[in-house]
């Protein structure tokens, strides 16, 4: 906004680098420029201050497609005044020369112009195209199409704009009809996530079978082990029995080698004493043999009473002792 600094009868401009101003007395153009600085007289000055920097303007467009669906498309358009004394000229840019403010609102009027153009313009580029088409071109190619329809449209022409460019954000259908076209897409994503679930679970169920396997062959493996083990155990005990068997059987053969050894032993031993005692028995045969009956008869009584119980009391009757004399005696005849 430009600065106007009263004094007595006249005033003085002084406008910005952004801002082009120019004076009219009379219907002619006295001053003029980007940045100018001029004195003028309030009473017969009409001075117009038009922006020379970058605008922008919000629009949203509605369009209907071919198959009758309505789509929002958000825009942005970037514009300036390339022409500023056209602008001056077909639009109201008047200041009050007291404060500088405008009279009227000239950025609200070109914004409704450049409204209406992009509106056309987007209409334009996307018309005759089905709902599906369009939310699947690119906004990019769209914004191409529609800063050419802007930069041909004479009504900016005339009034001095140039467009430098128009940015779109996400075209969106009515509300019912983006969730029904959301709706396949979610029912696929969530397949996805079924199947991801379902091969997770897959996974975790041959990674269980792997791991019981696992521990199958483990048990496997351990009870073979305890088999050769036991086989093992079994073979070192057979082998320690042979062993023990062998011995047993050595010792009995040494044992049974000594005790016939011995028996040998005792047998010549008692060969020899019972040849000793027939040597002797023959001997006293002999001396027996050349004796005389009285002598054998004593003999006899007295190895008869060296074999003889003890005998506590002896009994003579008559009769016994008449006997015995007489045996005697007759004895002694014979």
């Amino acid at each position: 906004m430009a600065k106007i600094t009263r004094f007595p009868f006249v005033r003085h401009l002084r406008g910005t680098a952004t801002t082009y101003t120019e004076c009219l007395t009379k219907g002619r153009r006295t001053q003029a420029g980007v940045g100018a600085g001029f004195w003028f007289r309030p009473l017969t000055a009409a001075i117009s201050e038009v922006p020379v920097d970058d605008r922008e303007q919000e629009a949203l467009v509605r369009i209907r497609t071919s198959d009758l669906q309505e789509v929002t498309a958000p825009a942005t358009v970037t514009y300036r005044f390339a022409e500023p004394s056209q602008a001056a000229a077909r639009v109201d840019f008047s200041i009050d020369p007291t404060n500088g403010r405008w009279l009227e609102s000239p950025l609200e009027t070109v914004g409704a112009m450049i409204h209406g153009a992009t509106g056309a313009a987007v209409t334009g580029t996307l018309s005759g195209r089905p709902l599906r088409e369009v939310l699947s071109l690119d906004v990019a190619g769209i914004a191409d199409g529609a800063i050419a329809r802007l930069r041909a449209d004479e009504r900016l022409t005339a009034i001095g704009v140039e467009v430098i460019g128009v940015r779109f954000s996400l075209l969106r259908p009515e509300p019912e009809v983006e969730r029904a076209l959301q709706l396949p897409a979610r029912e696929q994503v969530q397949q996805e996530a079924d199947r991801a679930t379902f091969e997770r679970r897959a996974l975790a169920v041959e990674k269980e079978a792997a791991i019981g396997e696992n521990e199958l062959a483990n048990q496997i493996e351990l009870a073979r082990r305890q088999e050769q083990l036991i086989a093992q155990n079994g073979a070192n005990a057979r082998r320690e029995a042979e062993d023990a068997a062998v011995a047993d059987a050595v010792r009995v053969r040494a044992e049974a080698s000594r005790a016939a050894t011995l028996s040998q032993t005792k047998a010549d031993a008692t060969r020899v004493l019972g040849e000793a005692e027939a040597d002797a028995e023959a001997a006293r045969l002999d001396a027996y043999r050349e004796a005389s009956r009285d002598v054998l008869l004593a003999l006899a009584l007295r190895e008869l009473a060296a074999n003889l119980p003890k005998v506590e009391s002896l009994v003579l009757t008559p009769d016994l002792i008449t006997g015995m004399l007489g045996r005697l005696t007759a004895g002694g005849r014979d």
